[in-house]
């Protein structure tokens, strides 16, 4: 019998602090830079988002988000034989945050490692995780996305650090003789390294380069829209479908111009968008997820709905996943 996996439970995390558009102006004109709040909404939706108190890791917000996870799926964190975690914040330079986490979580023993492949990285971690379980190499996966943003902004930048927020989000994947992860596609173009990252490194004790967040965001915008249509289609194809087959578009949450902008490419109504951007900005590797058990939660997306996850970020990395949820 042929082998698949499917995603038998949601769950996310969103730290206590919320910091709204005036919020955000308000810190902002203290430093003497000058936003609005009809200048954030016009260019992204963003009306607010949440920053993680000093003190929290990342691997505690993917556990809060892993918890609840695995409350949905009906199982105990020993019953998990695969942990991937999704992030460019991790809580040290290693061991990774998936090992982390697995320790919190009391899961030792399983596989566990991250996968950084920026806001991609959900997707790309969902895709290797399916795999593995196809392949028979792990049947109860843990996938988390998790990202503290927060650390990397460079408040004296209007363009970039009003647009990104912290949060996790996790899904159980499991095997299933139905189908449930029906396609995938994956890309990453280094040539493109310079238009969103962060150059700073770890050297000789010492933070070398710039560790804030630095983004061209009209070079952004410009490819994002064009690969999200592509690694879409390409997912469609694979799975033998069309874009009237695709009941919800789950994308990464980065800005409602791009959502909007690919929506209109797939010929899809944006009420058949999953949008949480206005209320958790960017959040990178945990958008995607976050954006999901928001769906679920809220009971927008059902059970037996095909649903297409797709995201792009630094790297240029970008994707799509297809699914029967």
């Amino acid at each position: 019998m042929k082998r698949y996996s499917r995603i038998t439970g949601t769950g996310s995390h969103l730290p206590a602090r919320r910091v709204t558009n005036a919020d955000l102006v308000a810190e902002m004109a203290a430093r003497g830079v000058e936003t609005s709040d009809e200048w954030i909404v016009e260019r992204t939706g963003i009306r607010a988002r949440h920053f993680a108190a000093p003190d929290v890791a990342c691997s505690d917000m993917a556990l809060d988000a892993s918890r609840h996870a695995l409350k949905a799926a009906g199982l105990e964190a020993q019953d998990i034989d695969l942990i991937i975690v999704a992030t460019s914040t991790p809580d040290m330079v290693f061991p990774s945050t998936a090992a982390i986490l697995q320790h919190k979580l009391g899961a030792n023993g399983c596989p566990a490692f991250d996968v950084q492949a920026v806001c991609s990285g959900f997707v790309y971690a969902l895709t290797v995780a399916d795999a593995m379980i196809r392949a028979g190499t792990a049947s109860r996966a843990l996938v988390v996305g998790s990202e503290i943003f927060s650390r990397l902004l460079d408040f004296d930048d209007r363009t970039t650090c009003v647009l990104f927020g912290d949060g996790a989000g996790a899904v159980v994947l499991e095997a299933s003789d139905e189908p449930g992860i029906l396609a995938s596609d994956i890309h990453a173009d280094g040539k493109h390294v310079g238009i969103l990252c962060v150059p700073g490194h770890v050297s000789g004790g010492k933070i070398t380069g710039d560790p804030l967040l630095k983004m061209d965001g009209q070079a952004v915008f410009k490819l994002a829209v064009g690969l999200l249509e592509s690694a879409a289609r390409a997912a469609l194809d694979k799975a033998g479908l069309a874009e009237a087959d695709i009941d919800w578009l789950v994308p990464h949450q980065a800005n409602i111009r791009i959502m909007q902008s690919t929506a209109r490419k797939l010929k899809l109504s944006m009420d058949k968008v999953v949008v949480t951007v206005d209320q958790h900005g960017n959040t990178s590797a945990a958008s995607i997820p976050l954006a999901l058990d928001h769906g679920v939660r809220s009971g927008q997306v059902c059970k037996g709905e095909t649903l297409l996850l797709e995201g792009v970020g630094g790297g240029f990395t970008w994707g799509a996943v297809l699914l029967k949820l």
